[in-house]
């Protein structure tokens, strides 16, 4: 997949509603390959790299359990300034921020919105 094609995912998913944040693809490594923090959104993130650089590494350490327990859907961290979420596809790596204020059933809507729009990454 093409670099505009990932941006363009991006740009989906970050317009998918006011509240989110930050949004990027990961490779299997730890590399944000495409990423974008919405206009107007001050970086809570300081260290973007290396917080992927960890998804990655957690990506890693989660397999160990995927034989007993299945694999992971996401993943669903809850700050005080930030909800976090991270998606695994077959190669990627999905990590999005977003506002805390949004209610559950709109997160979970945002989450399968972005399993569909990154299915085949």
């Amino acid at each position: 997949m093409v670099k505009k094609d990932l941006l363009s995912i991006i740009e989906k998913i970050i317009s998918l509603d006011s509240q989110m944040r930050f949004a990027s693809i990961i490779d299997l490594k730890g590399n944000i390959v495409e990423g974008i923090m919405k206009t107007g959104k001050n970086s809570l993130e300081t260290q973007e790299e290396n917080f992927c650089k960890q998804v990655s590494q957690r990506r890693q350490m989660r397999k160990e359990f995927d034989r007993p327990l299945g694999k992971v859907r996401y993943v669903h961290v809850e700050r005080e300034k930030v909800t976090q979420f991270v998606i695994y596809t077959a190669r990627k790596t999905i990590f999005f921020t977003m506002e805390p204020e949004l209610t559950i059933q709109r997160k979970m809507k945002i989450v399968n919105q972005i399993k569909r729009i990154t299915a085949n990454l």
